[in-house]
């Protein structure tokens, strides 16, 4: 797998068109990393000039902004603009909502300005672009559902990119009540996802499980990390494990194109 870094690129004399922030999930996560191995080769496959930072990149400071740490995010976040800057990045693709919508709309006031896409958002631009392929494969004619993250839909409106590659996969996409704008979150933003659960009578993800499995779906699709974990748990809660997986989109691409 050909994953370059930006301080390789540079030594060459080169400048990728976009580099891949891969996150702190799907750097560290062991079913996150699937998600980022599953993204990169389909990169390669569509010949994209692209490139990770590698041990320069350090988390984007969302958790600890959502947590109130307002210090620790403007440390966190001007440690990473220095090295973007210093690279001269203009274009980020991420997998992560958070670390979308936190370098797009948060780390401009701190210098930061790049164009930030979501990497639905990429995989759409090569596939209108001509750059990739999709067809439906494994996935032909099964019953999907997709789970809005917080921080692409109601956060940056970012719901048509996801929705078009999921069709493209021949499937039957079946929304569930709460969807888009309206969509539930699956209790993981804010830094919910590294504490233990308030007292109450449900967890928030297997709430949103159960709205998922009301629409009977073989696959729960996503496009966040921390979504693909909470979503995960609830199945496993649900004793649905057997039957519903879930799957990232860029995960279902790659396996749709045999990658």
């Amino acid at each position: 797998m050909n994953v370059p870094t930006m301080a390789e690129m540079m030594a060459q004399g080169k400048q990728p068109e976009v580099l891949f922030w891969v996150g702190c999930a799907g750097s560290f996560d062991d079913r996150a990393k699937k998600i980022t191995k599953a993204f990169i080769k389909i990169l390669n496959k569509a010949n994209v000039d692209f490139a990770v930072l590698g041990t320069e990149e350090s988390c984007t400071g969302d958790p600890a902004k959502r947590a109130g740490n307002e210090f620790l995010f403007q440390m966190q976040a001007m440690t990473n603009i220095e090295v973007l800057n210093g690279y001269k990045i203009k274009k980020i693709v991420t997998a992560c909502p958070h670390c979308f919508n936190t370098i797009k709309n948060e780390y401009p006031e701190l210098g930061g300005r790049y164009e930030v896409v979501h990497h639905t958002q990429l995989l759409k631009e090569l596939l209108d672009s001509g750059k990739m392929t999709i067809e439906g494969g494994a996935f032909k004619g099964k019953k999907i559902t997709f789970h809005d993250p917080c921080y692409l839909g109601r956060a940056n409106n970012v719901y048509k990119a996801p929705r078009e590659l999921i069709r493209k996969l021949d499937v039957e996409l079946v929304e569930m009540k709460r969807c888009k704008t309206n969509g539930l979150c699956c209790g993981a933003g804010g830094a919910q996802m590294f504490k233990d659960a308030e007292k109450g009578t449900k967890e928030v993800n297997v709430l949103r499980t159960e709205d998922a499995l009301e629409v009977k779906p073989e696959i729960i699709a996503t496009g966040c990390p921390f979504c693909n974990t909470m979503m995960t748990d609830g199945v496993k809660n649900k004793d649905k494990e057997g039957d519903i997986q879930v799957m990232d989109i860029a995960e279902m691409i790659a396996t749709a194109q045999d990658l």
